[in-house]
């Protein structure tokens, strides 16, 4: 509402405020009309000036004691009754107006079912590890390397944990584990011992029997004290359990790894299915009790495998500790090094740390800590966290543009009743019951949708979301929520709807003024900016999405199957293979655990020129046992000396590396060099392309391949397009070697994809959100147009009689939306462009952001909200202006 008269042609402000503030409801209104009609006769006469002063005086003294402002008293049953009838024009005012109470209610349902979802989401991820009774005192040590190229990981070696439990008096307890693909750690073919046929197992880890007590790993049956104590004991998921042994006590059988018979594993005990808000996730624990991998393997600094955790005694402090746990460096590490010559002595003793990670700090991993395990991103959070509260912002924004839209509707109302005695107070209460009202509807709304939409969300994201209807916290929650909400709604509204003058409700002049508003513009260009940001988001991880899975990456990935278990074949592999090879539709074969791909193996090993041990420093990479067939069959390109020769005896001493291998170790002529991993010295025979075998966030390592002998893995490349009936042969093939074993397979590329799930997720989620909150913003507009359209329905009118095209009155309607929507995509186009920038510098491979993207996002912005407005224009500019004029 404006008033029409020029800004310095009314009595002062502050005096007509201050009369505000101190008059009560009561005389406020009546007494402040009457000031202001005596101050236009008396600027007539007197001029401004005089006016003014006289409008002063009157003020000043009529701030008497029965005009101040008082606390209200209660009115008991009057109240109630107050309540009961603000309730029931709300609900009257919902039934009589269906179609924008319906897009009110509908909007804010849609955002407040977003803003459940994801705050289900976020509580989620901030419940890991929170629910260990002694979670305060239980840490996971983490290697902290402070140079240049400074890192944090968590392997140690395999002594850390006992030197832990005798030298630090700090430390109750220390437990190891190996979580990540190591000899049976990871998968395996697993049955019982009275049963022949296999079944392919995932979530197998190597564990300390005491770790089954820092963890606090419930268990079903069996002593957690003793479960993992004896050498050669496996402990069994519930799940898996009741899997393999139905309906009988497990614990004491006898189960088979990968036909090893001479290696059979007794089940020291059942535990309960992890949670989903814990990181570790596994069905199978492999005891460490009496096991060495290979001779010295258990008191060797060599290798570093295994994560340690500890729990402390009460009252340790763990930062002091830390800086105890020094001494494991300065003695026991740098005793070995020394011995070994090491030249990375003297910098490990200055750069070398050892850190405490708190346990429920291991999924969010705000240390950042690098490790093995599926973790979570506490950027996602304050992402999805944001676009919660903007979702929910544009469902309010909705309400208050729709409120105030419709005040020239509701200004007779209210001017009325202030005429009959209705003071403003009572107006606002009655105008945040209506939105309290609104409010709750669509909290039954939004809950009934979650409870809809939560397992296709659980399916989205991966995650195991549900609604906590039996917390005692969740009912009372939402009712804060939707009675916070509803007023914050209705604040706005309420202040300005009450705020009619009843003089300038009967002049009409609310009315006009109703047409056009400043802040409803605004929040529809802010609307629109939210919706527009999110859709650029979605566009630009859908382009790094396609550009991960189609850019080239130095192997062939397409058309090649993954034969899973071959290790069980034992000697008969290699016939195996030669049958493979024989068939018509393979064109390839390479027997193999390391892939390109993430869950085959990785060996990390220190690589330096022969002789140079003692001299320079090691350059860390990938060693990978291969054999003959390997870089023909994943299409690798060798860049500079030749492929392994299986004629050639001598080839096993040699190794193909890659390109960062042949830059980081300095080789001018790497053909014919000799390197060493400090246990075997090898001749470089021949160069291959860099290739992408780990995520291409980060850059291609250095990698080192050699002759090994088989795998669990047969990658066949098949020539034919016939991909079903290549699988059938394959098929017969296998069942002729292990007719008990069933053929499982995968594909190279569906692996690959599957490296970047997380990205993909993403952007299903950005573009449900995006959707969501253009749904949102649409229906407000289309509610706004059509409003727009019944203000405006005289003067359209008008305008066809005097001859004005369909298209000119569609123009009219429309170019005031789409003006505000070409000024949202200003907006939001440097932000999103900033926005977008920071998440992918997480790629070290990446795309571009182009013109192109902001082009597409606005005309898609563009055409969604001419075809939201168009139906209202459209519908106008058809309809028979004499009748709108007879009803006028």
């Amino acid at each position: 509402m404006k008033n029409n008269k020029p800004q310095n042609d009314g009595p002062p402000r502050w005096a007509v405020r201050f009369f505000r503030w101190y008059c009560n409801d009561y005389l406020s209104e009546a007494a402040l009309g009457d000031f202001i009609e005596l101050y236009d006769r008396r600027r007539v006469s007197l001029g401004k000036r005089k006016a003014d002063l006289l409008f002063i005086g009157n003020v000043l003294a009529f701030l008497q004691p029965f005009a101040l402002r008082r606390k209200r008293k209660s009115y008991g049953l009057n109240e109630l009754a107050m309540f009961e009838n603000y309730f029931k024009i709300a609900w009257r005012t919902m039934a009589r107006q269906k179609m924008y109470s319906s897009i009110m209610v509908g909007g804010f349902a849609l955002g407040l079912a977003t803003c459940l979802v994801i705050f289900l989401y976020i509580r989620h991820e901030l419940s890991f590890d929170k629910s260990y009774t002694q979670g305060e005192r239980i840490y996971r040590v983490f290697n902290d390397y402070r140079g240049p190229d400074g890192s944090r990981w968590t392997s140690m070696p395999p002594m850390v944990a006992q030197i832990m439990k005798t030298d630090y008096p700090e430390v109750e307890k220390a437990g190891r584990l190996v979580p990540q693909k190591w000899q049976q750690a990871g998968s395996n073919l697993f049955r019982r011992e009275d049963q022949a046929e296999n079944l392919y197992e995932e979530g197998f880890v190597y564990a300390d029997n005491e770790l089954l007590d820092i963890l606090e790993i419930p268990f079903v049956s069996g002593s957690r004290e003793t479960a993992l104590a004896k050498p050669n004991s496996i402990v069994l998921s519930k799940r898996m359990a009741d899997k393999y042994f139905p309906g009988e006590d497990a614990v004491g059988k006898t189960v088979i790894l990968n036909e090893n018979k001479t290696t059979p594993y007794v089940i020291g005990g059942v535990m309960a299915n992890f949670p989903s808000n814990t990181h570790l996730h596994y069905d199978f624990l492999l005891t460490l009790t009496g096991v060495e991998f290979w001779p010295g393997e258990q008191t060797s600094w060599c290798c570093w495998n295994y994560d340690t955790y500890v729990r402390l005694k009460p009252g340790t402090d763990p930062v002091a500790l830390e800086k105890k746990l020094l001494t494991i460096r300065d003695t026991y590490m740098m005793n070995y090094l020394k011995e070994t010559g090491d030249p990375g002595a003297a910098e490990a003793k200055t750069r070398y740390f050892i850190g405490l990670q708190p346990v429920k700090n291991i999924h969010l991993d705000p240390e950042k800590v690098s490790d093995d395990m599926h973790r979570g991103d506490v950027r996602y959070i304050w992402l999805f966290g944001s676009i919660a509260v903007f979702i929910l912002l544009l469902a309010c924004i909705n309400f208050i543009n729709l409120s105030t839209a419709k005040s020239a509707n509701r200004a007779k109302e209210v001017g009325l009743r202030k005429v009959v005695g209705s003071v403003r107070g009572y107006l606002i209460r009655q105008f945040l019951t209506e939105s309290l009202v609104y409010s709750v509807v669509s909290f039954v709304f939004g809950v009934l949708i979650v409870t809809l939409a939560i397992p296709f969300f659980n399916s989205l994201a991966g995650t195991e979301l549900s609604i906590p209807w039996r917390t005692v916290w969740f009912a009372p929650s939402l009712a804060v929520a939707a009675l916070v909400i509803g007023i914050f709604a209705g604040l706005y509204p309420a202040f300005y709807l009450s705020s009619f003058k009843p003089a300038e409700v009967l002049k009409g002049t609310v009315s006009k003024g109703s047409r056009s508003s400043g802040l409803r513009s605004a929040l529809v260009v802010f609307q629109f900016a939210t919706s527009i940001v999110l859709i650029i988001g979605t566009f630009i991880i859908y382009k790094q999405m396609n550009f991960i899975l189609h850019t080239k990456v130095g192997f062939d990935k397409d058309q090649v199957v993954m034969i899973r278990g071959a290790n069980t074949l034992g000697e008969q592999r290699t016939t195996f293979k030669d049958e493979l090879l024989q068939l018509s539709e393979v064109e390839d074969v390479t027997l193999t655990d390391y892939l390109p791909v993430m869950g085959t193996n990785r060996d990390q090993n220190t690589f330096w020129k022969e002789g140079k041990t003692r001299e320079d420093r090691g350059v860390p990479g990938q060693f990978w046992f291969v054999d003959t067939d390997y870089i023909r069959t994943l299409g690798m390109k060798v860049f500079e000396g030749r492929d392994f020769d299986k004629q050639l005896a001598s080839d096993s001493q040699a190794v193909v590396i890659n390109q960062a291998m042949v830059k980081s170790l300095g080789l001018k002529k790497p053909v014919g060099e000799r390197i060493t991993n400090s246990y075997t010295v090898f001749t470089v025979i021949g160069v291959v392309e860099d290739f992408n075998f780990e995520s291409m966030k980060g850059a291609i390592g250095p990698i080192c391949l050699t002759l090994g002998k088989g795998g669990s893995i047969a990658a066949v490349k098949v020539n034919s397009r016939n991909m079903g009936g290549a699988l059938v042969s394959l098929t017969k093939v296998w069942n002729k070697f292990m007719p008990h074993q069933p053929f499982r397979y995968s594909f190279l590329d569906e692996s690959y994809a599957r490296m970047y799930e997380d990205v993909s997720r993403t952007g299903k989620i950005l573009t449900c959100f995006a959707s969501l909150a253009i749904i949102v913003a649409c229906l407000g507009l289309f509610a706004l147009s059509s409003f727009m359209v019944e203000q405006r329905g005289k003067e359209i009118s008008i305008r066809l009689v005097m001859g004005a095209t369909t298209g000119s009155i569609f123009q009219l309607l429309t170019g005031n939306f789409v003006k505000l929507v070409l000024i949202a995509l200003v907006i939001a186009a440097p932000l999103s462009w900033y926005l977008m920038q920071r998440w992918l510098e997480d790629y070290t491979y990446r795309i571009n952001v182009t013109w192109d993207v902001f082009v597409v996002a606005g005309v898609i912005s563009v055409f969604i909200a001419l075809i939201t407005v168009s139906y209202q224009s459209i519908r106008a500019a058809l309809a028979n202006p004499a009748n709108r004029l007879r009803s006028e």
